[in-house]
């Protein structure tokens, strides 16, 4: 048993003698593959490496080639620039470029839609005053009124002749446009609002012809078409001039202006109200001019700077004069008054069983006290003309019916006015004929 030990030692040296030797040997075999694993990758990394910069310096050449032409292109275009004019053609490509192709007449005809002052580009087709009052009535007198007197904060399309001098002129078709041709044009491709372009060209002439005649610039019987275009006198036609600036006054603007000594007296014909200083922290305060005297400064009250002089009255519009005439029920002067009544009768009836609308039934109006016919609620501006005594007469009815705003201020009466005396008489005399 004590010599166990001793036996046992070499075989155990031994063991491990060959488990180091095949673990070292399995270590080298797993070495190499590692190592041949590297080389691998190595070579891979170089190849990709190789081929990014192969490429990179392929479009490097290709942008260099690019920006050569690009730079070949600006100095042609500026050499031709540089040798061309104004009345020169463009150059012609010769279909050289292969995009596209030409128009159709049917493609050209679809955008050459504008129509110029001379009656050039409008379709066929026509529309007289009344049927221009229906279509007129359904697709623009929400937003512009019955009467085109504009609702609310919409366009007004009728009157104001009188106010293109004031300082805030109503400028209406009437009033001021001076191309019946911008009128068309306009309500044909930009009208009713929310359908534009939905109009027909007869839809539009009868409009247009309904506007018109809103502004007494066309009888009741007129129809409008290519051949009637021209034929409306515009009221502004000439209140515009061709801008002439360049001839007439850029020379004198482009003088060399006067640096000093520019007057041989200078003079403070004005004193400010109120001066501004800088503090010496920054900023800046509006400080009251102390003048020596009150006197020497401006007043301002309501009505203005005391420097600006007081507006000169304006002289009183005499009132329409209306001869009183005779009538029958045949009288062409009856027959005149029934159609300018035809612009009354949205909102008035007269004959038998006329009932009130939106204004009073006018049977028995003249020689009636304002403000006074039963069962019709009036505005607060005829109570006062009826508490205060005044009657319709045919020179206070007239007077009314030029201006009624003007006539009657606060009136609820949203019609701009007739404009030609006979068609005040020729209505005054129809009314005149219904009694109640």
């Amino acid at each position: 048993m004590s010599k166990s030990p001793n036996l046992l030692l070499p075989a155990l040296g031994g063991t491990a003698l060959v488990l180091g030797v095949a673990f070292g040997v399995m270590n080298r075999d797993y070495a190499a593959d590692k190592i041949d694993t590297l080389e691998t990758r190595v070579e891979q990394v170089n190849a990709q490496a190789s081929a990014a910069a192969d490429k990179a310096k392929a479009e490097a050449t290709r942008a260099a080639e690019l920006e050569a032409k690009v730079a070949e292109i600006q100095a042609n275009a500026q050499a031709q620039l540089l040798n061309a004019s104004a009345t020169q053609p463009a150059p012609k490509t010769d279909g050289r470029l292969g995009l596209g192709r030409a128009a159709l007449p049917e493609e050209i005809a679809a955008w050459d839609v504008d129509v110029l002052p001379d009656g050039r580009g409008l379709p066929e087709g026509s529309g007289d005053v009344w049927t221009g009052e229906e279509v007129y009535v359904e697709n623009c007198a929400s937003c512009h009124g019955d009467f085109a007197e504009g609702v609310d904060n919409w366009p007004v399309l009728a009157g104001g002749f009188d106010t293109l001098g004031d300082k805030d002129p109503v400028k209406t078709v009437g009033s001021y446009w001076p191309y019946l041709s911008t009128v068309w044009d306009y309500v044909h491709r930009s009208m009713p609002f929310g359908a534009a372009g939905t109009l027909t060209p007869d839809d539009t002439y009868a409009i247009v012809a309904y506007i018109l005649y809103s502004n007494d610039l066309v009888d009741d019987d007129f129809v409008l078409s290519r051949d009637t275009f021209l034929n409306v006198p515009m009221h502004n036609a000439d209140g515009f001039i061709v801008d002439d600036r360049a001839e007439q006054e850029y020379a004198e603007w482009r003088t060399e202006p006067c640096m000093e000594n520019c007057k041989e007296e200078v003079a403070v014909t004005m004193r400010s109200v109120f001066l501004v200083e800088t503090p010496p922290e920054g900023g800046s305060n509006s400080v009251m001019n102390h003048a020596r005297t009150v006197d020497d400064l401006p007043t301002f009250s309501a009505a203005g700077p005391s420097f600006i002089p007081e507006a000169a009255p304006q002289p009183a519009t005499p009132a329409p004069t209306v001869t009183k005439a005779a009538v029958s029920d045949g009288d062409a002067l009856l027959e005149q008054g029934k159609k300018v009544f035809r612009k009354c009768s949205a909102c008035h009836a007269v004959g038998d069983g006329a009932k009130h609308k939106s204004g009073p039934q006018l049977n028995g109006v003249m020689g009636r006290a304002m403000g006074s016919a039963n069962g019709f609620k009036y505005s607060d501006v005829f109570q006062e003309a009826n508490a205060e005594g005044r009657t319709w007469t045919a020179e206070e009815l007239a007077a009314f019916l030029a201006k009624p705003k003007a006539y009657m201020k606060g009136t609820k009466m949203a019609f701009a006015g007739l404009k030609k005396e006979e068609d005040l008489t020729a209505i005054t005399a129809y009314l005149e004929s219904f009694t109640e």
